[in-house]
């Protein structure tokens, strides 16, 4: 599909689907030119449900967790998808969810 065709979502499924790495909101929101990382955010929850679709379920979303660059805290997966302090420490400087979309191995 030509990439001027394809929706926002469908432009983010591409990005996770070959990218090397994890990426964080932000990374996917600079690979759009996208300002809004809250959109991105809210795409990410919707693009969770629909990857599931792709190739008969063969896909997934995962999350490497929010981390407190302080003292160590890992967030909870179902926590806050953009978490502004450790409930620990009280630190701001957070390390932000990282997202891929992978082949699930069965």
């Amino acid at each position: 599909m030509a990439e001027e065709m394809q929706t926002r979502r469908e432009k983010i499924i591409n990005i996770l689907l070959t990218s090397e790495e994890p990426l964080s909101a932000r990374d996917i929101a600079l690979f759009l030119d996208e300002r809004d990382i809250r959109l991105i955010l809210n795409d990410l929850k919707h693009i969770a449900k629909s990857v599931r679709k792709i190739e008969g379920g063969k896909y997934q979303l995962v999350m490497v967790p929010a981390q407190c660059r302080k003292c160590g805290f890992v967030f909870k997966e179902g926590a806050s998808l953009d978490p502004s302090r450790c409930p620990k420490c009280k630190s701001e400087w957070i390390s932000p969810p990282k997202f891929k979309i992978i082949k699930k191995e069965r």
